[in-house]
């Protein structure tokens, strides 16, 4: 019987939200070895603490170059290789109306847009050489946003930024996918209780369940169950794809 090779998931934005239960979820239902990325370092030392020994932290912004090749590189030398990369780094920033000066605009624009589509690029990048082939698997987590415009006014930029995980998700598949590694991107509906939604009203949550078929909020192990799915030799012939975890608030896109 061939050995089973414990495989190494490396995951941005690991340190609270979806990013935490994926890292949760790799390691209880996997078994798997995962290093988290993320700019806050307590919030991925108690994350690290809460799962050891399978989860080692790497503080880093992934927008900024240097500092995703130091923790790439920090990982190949402790691991050997990379399976999986899980690009969650993101934020939805201050919000942009046509009402803010363009300086303002501007401002949230180049914060927002580093870290959700330019960290994503960057991570990519440097982890595609250290990923397996065949079997290599990039994930990106986007937003029901990227087709609706957001809920609200004043996401603009963030949709825009998700919009862009769609391009990244196309152009790597369609580089990558021939060297048997899947480029997929997870698009979630309103998951409940995380960094994006947890400050919403009770009645903004029940007006947006409201228009979902599924009849309920998402919660963050159904985007973990989608990231296991994708990451599995099952989704080997998946790839280039945009999987909707919303529940049925948007299909057909």
């Amino acid at each position: 019987m061939a050995e089973h090779k414990q495989r190494v998931v490396l995951i941005t934005g690991g340190g609270s939200g979806l990013g935490q239960a994926m890292a949760s979820a790799f390691v209880k239902e996997e078994g798997a070895v995962v290093a988290i990325i993320g700019r806050d370092a307590e919030k991925l030392r108690r994350v690290a603490a809460e799962l050891e020994p399978h989860v080692f932290y790497y503080q880093a912004d992934v927008s900024q170059r240097q500092q995703v090749e130091a923790a790439v590189q920090a990982i190949v030398d402790k691991y050997g290789h990379i399976d999986v990369l899980i690009n969650a780094a993101g934020f939805s920033g201050d919000g942009v109306t046509t009402e803010k000066s363009l300086l303002e605009a501007e401002q949230d624009w180049d914060c927002v847009q580093e870290t959700n589509l330019k960290g994503s690029f960057l991570m990519t990048i440097a982890v595609a050489p250290h990923l397996p082939r065949p079997e290599g698997r990039i994930i990106y987590i986007g937003s029901i946003a990227a087709s609706t415009g957001g809920s609200r006014a004043g996401s603009v930029v963030y949709a825009a930024t998700k919009a862009g995980l769609h391009g990244l998700t196309y152009g790597f598949a369609r580089e990558l996918s021939g060297q048997g590694i899947t480029v997929n991107t997870i698009a979630p509906g309103f998951i409940a209780d995380t960094g994006f939604t947890g400050h919403w009203s009770e009645e903004r949550v029940q007006g947006v369940v409201a228009q979902i078929p599924a009849g309920r909020a998402g919660q963050v192990e159904d985007v973990s169950a989608a990231a296991l799915y994708l990451a599995s030799p099952r989704a080997s012939f998946v790839t280039g794809q945009i999987l909707n975890v919303n529940g049925g608030w948007l299909f057909g896109k």
